[in-house]
């Protein structure tokens, strides 16, 4: 599945993908069991994972799609972590995966929600038909 199809949900967990739109939201499905829910607007942000980045410290970005592709290449040597490690842990692996990230501009909830994503789409294997 491309990043592209795949989209945050904000106070839902998990990654979604668009089923059809309503008038005041849309119908996601859920992409770990399926289920089908209308999340209205007015109550929900929608983001494509493709439209997410990381800052470095050039004052660039860079999109979810290397840095999951540089987890994927890294992940016999350089497993992630969980989610709920010390702060320190989160930034070391993302100094091995992204060595110019910005310290100031990246949190750790930040890391935290890429590694949730990375392995909600590692176990769902969402990356296997991912080939653009």
């Amino acid at each position: 599945m491309k990043l592209s199809e795949i989209i945050a949900v904000t106070g839902l967990p998990g990654l979604y993908r668009v089923v059809t739109e309503r008038k005041g939201g849309l119908i996601v499905e859920h992409l770990g069991d399926g289920k089908r829910k209308f999340a209205p607007q007015r109550k929900h942000q929608f983001a494509p994972l493709e439209s997410m980045a990381m800052y470095t410290d050039d004052g660039e970005a860079e999109p979810l799609q290397k840095l999951f592709q540089r987890m994927n290449e890294q992940f016999e040597d350089n497993p992630p972590p969980a989610t709920n490690v010390k702060k320190d842990v989160l930034f070391e692996y993302v100094a091995d995966i992204l060595p110019n990230y910005d310290p100031e501009l990246v949190h750790a909830s930040d890391i935290k929600r890429l590694l949730k994503w990375y392995h909600f789409m590692r176990e769902h294997d969402l990356f296997g038909s991912e080939e653009e």
